[in-house]
Formats: structure tokens, C-alpha cells, sequence
């Protein structure tokens, strides 16, 4: 790297010394995905040398910055020329040009967010915050992660933002606890699911050739189960499978687990007239437990129908108690400007409203 232009580059820039720079050929940058450092740390990108690497590089910046954030280019240590990102592609530049990136401001970085999480349980910090433990906020977790589903079934992007970020506190919480005990760090988190995709992704980050998604799942399931044999700790196929799941996405991920390594129906009819058949079972149970058990095989069944389907029985459950809820506050609003109490209509009568309700979603 010329350090002699990057010098020049900062003279045509007028800028004193910073603090904190990332300094980044553009190569590099051009072959990520996203900018590989903080956006509230200035960037300075040189050997900008040809109008492909321009795209590129717009491209990953992009993934983090807004399109209207404003890049200063600078040739031959002389030439200064403001660009949006948007208007980058449009850049006169030679073999010896520099991009400079200015920082998107406070609080937009990961190392950011995991800094202001410390100073929470830090001794300055928040009574509130310095009192958990990953127990007590283990409510808040799961909490959390149900609004944050919520906001994905709602389909507001707004939402779904704020939801997200909720969630990531809480991680980033129980990961700055864990540091303060001396048990593991954020980093530690994170260098461990970096090593667990990279392992589990050899189509895409080895030589390994798989066609299509079922060879991706079977592969993936092949690997988790060499980790399990050589943790040695005794746990099966279905023992990775959290016990707090809802009961339809654990139903759901025990059929899909146990069909990776071939325990399947051969065809969706064989899943059918396994529906069909635990129905009758439900008919002909003759006490309270036969019945309850019944009832539960004959949800699994369903569950495994949906699977065939590529459904995701828990969510298509939780959209139509949606669609009831709606329907049903449109006949309790019907009773009310009739000046009526809902157990005192009849059946027909708020069957009536139902079947509005039904003409209008």
C-alpha cells in the first residue's frame, strides 16, 4: 500500500488526524458482502482502478449505509470529488484513487452497541441493569422473542426493526453477563457461529458438490450427528430440539429431523390416511385419557400433513387464531350496535355476523 498517497489523499482532504480510521483496499472491500468495519469509524479505500470495482464497492457499502450517504473521491492525491453513493458509478477516477467514507454516525455499529450494553452493568450504570442474571432474564428472552415473531407475522418492516433490535439487546445482555462471570464474551458467541456455519455450509465455503435443498438438509443433518458423536454426551437425534418450543414447531422439527436420516412416509398419502385414521381413534375413544391421547396423535398427524405440504404449522395455527379474533370482534361490534349482549343472541343470530364478517376478509 502507498502510504505516501494515502498522506496526500488526507492533505486534498483537509482533514486532520483522526482518531480512528479503517484504512481498506478496495479489492478487499470489493469482495465482501458487507463493509468489514464499523460504520461509525471513517473509512479511507484505495487502489480504486476501474469501473467494476466502483460497482463493487458501491454495492457493499450499500448493505450498511443509506444511499444518499456522501463519499469524498480523491485522484492522484489532488482531485477531490463529492459523491452519494447512489451517484458513485458516475466517479472519474484513475489507478490511484481513494475513497473517503465518512462515519454514519453514533451508535451504528455492533462494537457500539455491545460498549453502551457494558456501561449498563457497568458500576455508573443502571440499578436495574447490574441486578440481572441470565435467570431472571431469561423471561425477557423468551418474551422478546415471541414480539419479535409477532412483527414478522404483522408484516410492518417499522416494527419488525424495533423487534429485532429488543432481541439483540437481550443477546448482547446475557453475553456481557457471562463476560463479567468469567464464563464466555460477545466474541466468544460470535466466533462460535461463524465456526458452526462455515462447518455445516461445505457446498458453499468447501469443495463439496450438493444439488438442491433436500441434499443440503441430509448433509446437514450428516454433520450434526458426527458433532454429536463427538461430544459423547449420549444425546440423540431429537435431543438439540428445545423442550420450551411451542408444541406445533417442536412436533414439526422432530418430524423434520427424523425424516433427514430417512424415517419418513414414502408418499403424502401414507400422511393422509394417517390423519384419517387417528380421527376415527378420536371417535371411538371411550375414556378421558384415550381421548386426550388420541387428540394429541391426531395433532402430530396434522402437523406431519403440513410438513409434507412445506407448511409451518405453527404459523399458519397463529394466523388463523388471527382471522378468528378479527372475525369474532366483528360480531361482538354487530351485537353492540344492536344494543345486544352477546349470550343472549342466539346461535343463528351471531352465525349471521359470522358470515359477514367471513364477506369481508
Amino acid at each position: 500500500m502507498d502510504f505516501s498517497l494515502v498522506s496526500q489523499t488526507f492533505d486534498a482532504l483537509r482533514i486532520s488526524p483522526l482518531s480512528r480510521l479503517t484504512l481498506l483496499d478496495a479489492s478487499t472491500l470489493a469482495s465482501a458482502h458487507v463493509p468489514p468495519f464499523p460504520a461509525d469509524v471513517p473509512a479511507l479505500i484505495v487502489g480504486v482502478n476501474s469501473k467494476e470495482v466502483v460497482s463493487q464497492v458501491k454495492d457493499v457499502l450499500l448493505a450498511v449505509y443509506p444511499k444518499e450517504h456522501v463519499v469524498i473521491a480523491v485522484s492522484e492525491g489532488k482531485t477531490k470529488e463529492e459523491r452519494s453513493l447512489v451517484e458513485l458509478g458516475s466517479l472519474n477516477f484513475s489507478g490511484s484513487t481513494c475513497i473517503f467514507v465518512r462515519e454514519l454516525g453514533e451508535g451504528t455499529s455492533f462494537e457500539s452497541f455491545a460498549e453502551i450494553v457494558a456501561h449498563l452493568r457497568a458500576p455508573n450504570g443502571c440499578p436495574w441493569d447490574r441486578e440481572q442474571t441470565h435467570e431472571s432474564l431469561r423471561k425477557h428472552l423468551l418474551e422478546e422473542t415471541y414480539e419479535a415473531i409477532s412483527a414478522i407475522d404483522s408484516g410492518d418492516f417499522t416494527h419488525m426493526r424495533e423487534e429485532f433490535g429488543d432481541l439483540l439487546l437481550q443477546i448482547v445482555l446475557q453475553a456481557q453477563i457471562a463476560h463479567e462471570g468469567e464464563q464466555f464474551n460477545v466474541n466468544e458467541v460470535i466466533r462460535g457461529i461463524h465456526a458452526k456455519i462455515v462447518r455445516r455450509h461445505p457446498h458453499v465455503f468447501g469443495d463439496l458438490k450438493l444439488n438442491g435443498v433436500d441434499e443440503v438438509l441430509a448433509n446437514w443433518e450428516k454433520l450434526k450427528e458426527e458433532e454429536r458423536g463427538e461430544k459423547k454426551d449420549g444425546k440423540g437425534l431429537l435431543d438439540g430440539v428445545p423442550l420450551s418450543l411451542p408444541a406445533l414447531s417442536q412436533a414439526q422439527e422432530y418430524q423434520d429431523r427424523a425424516a433427514r436420516v430417512g424415517f419418513d412416509w414414502t408418499d403424502i398419502e401414507g400422511v393422509i390416511e394417517k390423519v384419517r385414521e387417528e380421527i376415527e381413534e378420536v371417535k371411538n375413544a371411550e375414556t378421558d385419557f384415550e381421548l386426550a391421547s388420541e387428540i394429541g396423535d391426531l395433532f402430530f398427524a396434522l402437523v406431519n400433513a403440513a410438513r409434507w405440504k412445506q407448511v409451518d404449522a405453527e404459523s399458519v395455527l397463529r394466523a388463523t387464531n388471527a382471522k378468528f379474533k378479527k372475525r369474532f370482534a366483528h360480531v361482538e361490534q354487530g351485537a353492540k350496535k344492536q344494543g345486544r349482549v352477546l349470550s343472549e343472541m342466539s346461535l343463528d343470530e351471531m352465525e349471521s355476523l359470522w358470515q359477514e364478517a367471513k364477506g369481508l376478509a
